[in-house]
């Protein structure tokens, strides 16, 4: 089966309100080019009709390795400044970094939960709407993390994803 095969029975599936294929959801993480990948996350982030770009990076945080939670955390702070991202969601980016760094580790990370990365990551694409773009680049390079993404979520990135391959 080819990519856009894959692509198509994941959109088929999930727009029937079944699970698509674990191989289907596999076969896009292994062979979608890198540009498709981010693509269609970005747009998948920016669609009106799918959760907040926060609770589709909050629900990959949570299926993330901690080298991999620190580095999306590093996207929004690189975003942002050190200073405007620790001010967001109260200020808990702030417990985790030390005085005069630019970024947190992977031990400091672990402190957050997927609940604090969305509200996060919903406060920091206020301030800066192209963050969609930076964090889709991020998951371009770690793809495995898609599959943490249900329904509506992999639903759009799918069709993103489809749409995109179709043009280029």
């Amino acid at each position: 089966m080819g990519l856009l095969d894959a692509l198509s029975q994941i959109a088929n599936a999930i727009s029937q309100n079944s699970q698509p294929q674990q191989s289907h959801v596999d076969e896009i993480v292994r062979d979608a080019p890198r540009d498709t990948v981010r693509e269609g996350l970005r747009e998948a982030f920016d669609a009106g009709d799918t959760p907040s770009m926060g609770e589709q990076v909050g629900q990959m945080f949570g299926q993330s390795s901690n080298q991999q939670q620190a580095g999306l955390i590093n996207q929004v702070i690189q975003a942002l400044g050190p200073a405007a991202a620790a001010a967001l969601a109260g200020g808990v980016l702030q417990k985790m970094m030390k005085p005069g760094e630019q970024q947190v580790d992977a031990d400091a990370v672990a402190q957050l939960s997927p609940t604090e990365v969305t509200q996060v990551v919903n406060e920091a694409q206020q301030q800066q709407p192209e963050l969609s773009q930076r964090l889709s680049e991020f998951y371009a390079d770690n793809s495995g993390l898609i599959k943490a993404l249900g329904g509506v979520a992999l639903l759009a990135a799918a069709i993103k994803m489809k749409q995109y391959s179709e043009r280029h």
